[in-house]
């Protein structure tokens, strides 16, 4: 073989290689992706949608996260940050109270529209759920947007930051999902 397509050919291994071991740190320090399981997220999210995960994001109120599920070994759970450290967080007449302000969900307003039922979410407050009357340090409150169904804080407590893998930040289509094929 001569002396140039050997080096092409180590050129082009030395290019894959750098390739992988790039999207290999990117994965696992930066951003990932996951499929959503179920219905709690409806209608933000539906199931089986394809969502891409910051792992760098400072986590805010109102995020939606995707975190190590407190209740069954080796599944994750899609939900959105309803209450940080230090907040208190209640529920009256289906209006949430975050520090004893009443807050907007506009996220629910299509699920509202659709309740056969008077409440999507019951009254409670974080003392009655969690036992704290606010939120430690370095722990979260979620809740899904489908409240009627949707298992959360509410029933299996607060979320610890380190169980969070991250942020979701959109979502996208696989390929084949959109009619091109691979």
């Amino acid at each position: 073989m001569k002396e140039s397509t050997k080096q092409e050919i180590y050129s082009w291994i030395k290019s894959i290689a750098f390739a992988f071991i790039i999207a290999f740190i990117c994965k696992q320090f930066l951003f990932t992706t996951t499929t959503v399981f179920g219905e709690s997220m409806e209608p933000t999210f539906q199931d089986q949608d394809k969502v891409v995960l910051s792992k760098t994001s400072e986590i805010q109120r109102f995020d939606m996260i995707v975190f190590d599920a407190p209740d069954v070994e080796g599944e994750h759970y899609i939900k959105r940050v309803i209450g940080l450290p230090g907040d208190h967080i209640e529920m009256k007449d289906d209006v949430l109270y975050i520090n004893g302000e009443a807050i907007e969900e506009p996220y629910l307003i299509e699920n509202k529209k659709d309740n056969p039922f008077n409440n999507l979410t019951e009254d409670f407050s974080l003392e009655e759920k969690t036992g704290k009357s606010k939120i430690p340090k370095d722990m979260l409150f979620v809740m899904g947007d489908n409240r009627l169904v949707s298992k959360d804080s509410r029933f299996f407590g607060l979320v610890p930051y380190d169980s969070v893998i991250g942020e979701v930040k959109f979502r996208y289509y696989p390929l084949e999902e959109i009619g091109i094929p691979k």
